[in-house]
Order: C-alpha cells, then structure tokens, then sequence
C-alpha cells in the first residue's frame, strides 16, 4: 500500500481530499493530514512517504519550501503534487522546476486527482523496481568478490558505491533452525527478508554493505555483510562490541534467535574472497557444535590445549558404524548402549565427545559414497544436521542416536536398491500441478515412503538440478508466463507462484530471467 501525505492549512481542502476518492480502492493510504510544511517535514523525517499532496501558500512553511527543503537535503524519495489557485500559478510553476511531479488547481476534480495518482503509482513502482535492480547489480558484483572471481570493473563499481576503509571482515548472519536446502524456501526467504531489512536499518548510510541471496548454488539462507573498521569507531566501540550490538538489534528487532559467523580479518577488499571462504570453513565446523551467538574465526580455529584433548573411542565407534552398514536395528541399539556406556567411563567432556560425534559422522559420510560416488555430501550433512543428532550426542541421548542411525541404515539401504521411476514422475507431476503450494521434500518423502536426503539425491541425478533450483525454475516461468499474458500486478503474480515475499521474488526473477519482472514484461510487448 502507497503512503500520501497530505499538507493544507485549510481543514476543509484536507478533508475533502480525504473523502474525494477511495484512496485504498487506488492502492494509497493517508499516512498523515499536516497544517503547514513545517508539520510535514518534522514527519518526513522519521517516516516513509510516497506521494505528498501539498499547498502552495501555508504560513511558517509554504509547500515550495518543503519541496525545496527536502530535495536539497534529500529526505525522502516521495513524489510531490502541488495545490494551486489560478493567482498562484507562477508558484505551481517554479514547483516543477524543483521536481514536482505535477500541479492541481483548485477546486480539485476527481478525475484529475484519480490520473495523478495513477500516475504516481507507476512511477512509484518503476523507482522500486529499478532501485531493487541496482541493489542485485551490486549484489552479483559482491558475489563475484566473495568467490574470488572479480575482474577489475567489478572492483571499480564497488568501491565506487560502498564507503570501505583497510581492515575489514566478512560476517554471515543466519536464523536458526534452517530447513534443508531443498525443502520450501518460502518461510526461510520470509525471515531471511525480515533479517536483511533490519540488518540495513542498523548500517543506515551504509546498508549497501548487507548482501542478500548470495547465490543459487549455495545451499545457505544467510545473509551477508561488509564489516568495515569504522563502522565501529563511529560509534565509539570496538569490533566485539559492535558485532554484539549488531546481534542483539537483529535478535529483538526480528524476534528470532539469530547467529553470527565472523570470518578472517583482512586489510583490503581485494582479500574480501579469504573471509568469505574462511566463514565458510566456521560455518560448516559450527552446524555440529554447540550454539553460540557469535562465531569468530580466529576463536574456532585455536588448538586445543594439551590436556583438553581426548582418547577417539575408535572400537566403539566402529562397531557402531558396522551394525549401521548391515541394517540390523536390534544391533545398532546394542552399539549405542555400549558407545555411551564407554563415554560416561571415559568421562568425556563436550570438546572430547564432539571429537568422537565428528569421526562418526565422517565415517557415516564414507559409507554413503562408497555406496553411491555421486552421492551429495552437503545434503547427507543436511539430513544429518536436521535429524538433530549432534544436539542428542552432546546430551548423551543414547535414544535419540539410536533412532538417527536405525533412520540412516534405512537410507543406506535405499540407496543400494533402485527406486521405482514412477516415484520421480509423481513428485516431478507434484511440482507441476502444486507448485504454488508449499512443497517439501520432507512431505514428499513421506507421502511416496522414501528417505528424503535419497529422494533429493536421485531427484538431481535424473534432472541435474537439486529440487528446490527444479522447483524454483518452475515457478519463475511460470511467473513469466502470466507477467506475458496478463495485466495482474507483480505482487499477485508472486503470490500465485508461490512467494509471499515480493522483494525474494524480484531476486530469484532477475537471478534467472536476467532482469527485472516490470522489464521482462516491457521488453516482450
């Protein structure tokens, strides 16, 4: 819904605007009715506005000051429309030189009110849109710095556009308990949004440095962000402390519980690519770990001391994997038992049994390849990671492993026998007919009686693209074809495909089409 401001010294020119049309049958809501510009500008200052209906001749601020004012100080991107005898003209005239979008004369008709707003709604529109296209633009700029891959333009458009200084990091943030990376991406982009929104809030004037989508091959929900030194000297603390507030303003401002991945320090932005990969490197070791708010990389890498470290309970462990390869439930919660057992004997503390948890998991990874060598590590740690069983590890929940590896030995099994074709062509056919819905792998898992770790693994093998990039595809052409074919608005269309966030939309729509859907649909009329 777009906000007008409207600004009258006279109540009754204000009021009549008010009931002149049906402001939100046009799309508008009246966020504010001010008496002079000064009112109007005290509200501009803290407030967002996309149009503002104002007089010329107000007294302690007329409507050419306010105009004045807030293009100079640039207060708001708001389109103005003027208000105006026929005496008064000559001020109307002077008010579109300084930008305004256009002038009424007094008394308003309804129908011109109706044609400017219109007006004003698709200009609107069309400044969002391109707004949102140079933020993917220097958004897939940062991507290419991130992964190492920057030719010198890139570097030239970025340091032209972001205010850096030597000494930098780059720090990912994520909600957690993330689904996995090919089920419904609709909630996660939701709180992803919320975050990245917020994340800009804090940085102000340097919210550019926030990174949303950082690519459709990563199989992440983060969000990224720039660190700079004097982002934490302006405010008069240090970089812990900064991170620290940054952590706390996301947590309360997003209400979800939030962690932050600090990666290397470097001095330049040439260096950005070694602390995004060492964040990486954190963020994979910290899935199987105990949560903490925030995650420094000089911190997590530091070599245990000496007497920290512990005895790797190498026969228990093996034992335990073997019965897991044979399938025999029986066995594998005998293996656990004993395992544990032998840990509480051990008196194993939380860095010793994340030792043991990391060469079970490893070895669990290896059966898989060994069985399948196309099989897709990351969605094995995926299944591992959304089973929970690290958590149960770390609380010595003998049940809750027992389960994790009778699960598993199921999914091996699987994975040695072939899966019925028709199984692919039904979820291919769930995709097609229920594509808006919320579709998960999960839910399709259980609905065709398959593991859905194994399901996503031959889902990519049969079509060379993992179920959320499938389902993904499918969506945006479909988007495409009603942009095409239809004058339905964009936020409907994103709807009708299945995404609720209109800004993720726009991003996964020029990620794959190459442009913005308002573009798309101009350039193929």
């Amino acid at each position: 819904m777009l906000r007008v401001l409207l600004v009258d010294d006279e109540k009754f020119i204000a009021q009549g605007l008010e009931v002149l049309i049906d402001w939100n049958a046009e799309g508008y809501e009246i966020a504010a009715v001010c008496q002079n510009g000064r009112e109007a500008l005290d509200f501009l200052k803290t407030n967002r506005v996309d149009l503002v209906i104002t007089d010329v001749m107000m007294p302690v601020m007329t409507g050419l000051e306010l105009l004045e004012t807030v293009k100079r100080e640039r207060l708001s991107d708001a389109n103005f429309v003027i208000l105006s005898g026929y005496g008064e003209f000559a001020f109307a005239q002077q008010a579109l030189r300084y930008g305004c979008m256009d002038y009424l004369l007094k008394p308003i008709e309804r129908d011109e009110l109706l044609a400017i707003l219109r007006r004003s709604s698709n200009a609107s529109e069309n400044a969002r849109m391109e707004q949102r296209y140079e933020e993917e633009y220097l958004t897939r700029r940062l991507i290419a710095l991130l992964y190492g891959r920057a030719e010198k333009e890139d570097l030239e458009y970025i340091k032209a556009r972001m205010r850096l200084s030597p000494g930098m990091r780059y720090i990912e943030i994520e909600t957690a308990g993330e689904p996995d990376a090919d089920g419904d991406e609709t909630e996660t982009a939701l709180a992803r949004s919320e975050i990245y929104q917020n994340c800009r809030q804090f940085l102000q004037e340097d919210a550019n440095h926030c990174v949303l989508e950082l690519s459709h091959n990563r199989q992440s929900y983060a969000v990224g962000l720039i660190f700079c030194d004097y982002m934490a000297q302006e405010k008069g603390v240090t970089e812990t402390q900064y991170i620290q507030q940054l952590h706390r303003y996301l947590g309360v401002s997003s209400q979800r519980e939030v962690r932050l991945i600090a990666g290397r320090r470097v001095q330049e932005l040439e260096q950005m690519a070694q602390s995004f990969e060492s964040a990486v490197v954190i963020r994979n070791l910290v899935a199987f770990r105990s949560q903490k708010p925030v995650y420094w990389y000089e911190h997590e890498l530091q070599e245990p001391p000496e007497e920290e470290k512990t005895i790797l309970l190498r026969r228990e462990l093996d034992l335990l994997v073997e019965a897991i390869e044979r399938g025999e439930h029986g066995l594998i919660e005998q293996r656990v038992q004993e395992l544990f057992s032998r840990m509480q004997e051990r008196g194993l503390k939380r860095r010793g049994i994340n030792v043991n948890f990391n060469y079970l998991l490893f070895r669990l990874l290896h059966l898989a390849s060994d069985l399948d060598s196309e099989a897709d590590q990351e969605e094995i740690l995926q299944f591992i990671s959304a089973s929970s069983v690290e958590e149960g590890f770390l609380r010595g929940s003998s049940g809750h492993l027992a389960r994790f590896a009778c699960d598993y030995a199921d999914y091996l099994s699987q994975l040695r026998h072939s899966v019925p074709t028709g199984i692919l062509r039904d979820v291919e056919r769930e995709i097609r007919e229920n594509y808006a819905e919320n579709l998960t792998l999960q839910d399709l898992g259980r609905k065709y009686y398959i593991n859905s770790s194994y399901l996503g693994q031959i889902f990519r093998k049969a079509y060379g693209q993992s179920f959320k990039n499938y389902l993904t595809l499918h969506r945006i052409n479909e988007a495409a074809k009603l942009l095409l074919h239809t004058d339905r608005k964009i936020s409907d269309i994103a709807e009708s495909v299945g995404y609720r966030d209109i800004d993720y939309f726009i991003s996964k729509f020029i990620e794959i089409k190459g442009c913005t859907p308002s573009r798309y649909r101009k350039s193929k009329q």
